[in-house]
């Protein structure tokens, strides 16, 4: 039944095609209410990506949730940032990080640069 599909262009139709999505959940890929899921799912992407972005994390928090994932130290990073103190620093936001700290963060975390390049939010209060 996709007939009664629709493009979403406000919030009214988006809380609405949350509420189908709701009503549909767990139907089989193939039927038409799986092929009304699948549709209402890339519609409902569009429109979050347009109207609801999400801004990629702050580099200190990306660094320290990877720590939690790891079950890193600090001591852990020194390889990648330096000595214990630049440690400090970085995730205290007291110090930003160099390209080479984003590369070797990059490379032995698998944090995307993007992700690092960004300044961090003391950096945008500054």
């Amino acid at each position: 039944m996709t007939a009664d599909l629709k493009p979403i262009r406000n919030e009214a139709d988006y809380d609405a095609a949350l509420e189908e999505v709701g009503r549909l959940w767990g139907a089989k890929s193939g039927t038409p209410d799986g092929d009304k899921l699948d549709v209402l799912a890339t519609l409902i992407d569009a429109y979050e990506v347009k109207h609801h972005p999400i801004d990629p994390p702050d580099p200190v928090e990306a660094i320290r949730f990877r720590m939690e994932q790891q079950g890193l130290t600090r001591k852990d990073l020194e390889p990648m940032i330096g000595p214990r103190n630049r440690v400090a620093d970085v995730l205290n936001r007291k110090r930003g990080l160099s390209i080479d700290m984003i590369r070797q963060l990059h490379d032995g975390l698998g944090i995307s640069a993007e992700v690092l390049i960004r300044p961090s939010r003391m950096d945008k209060v500054a």
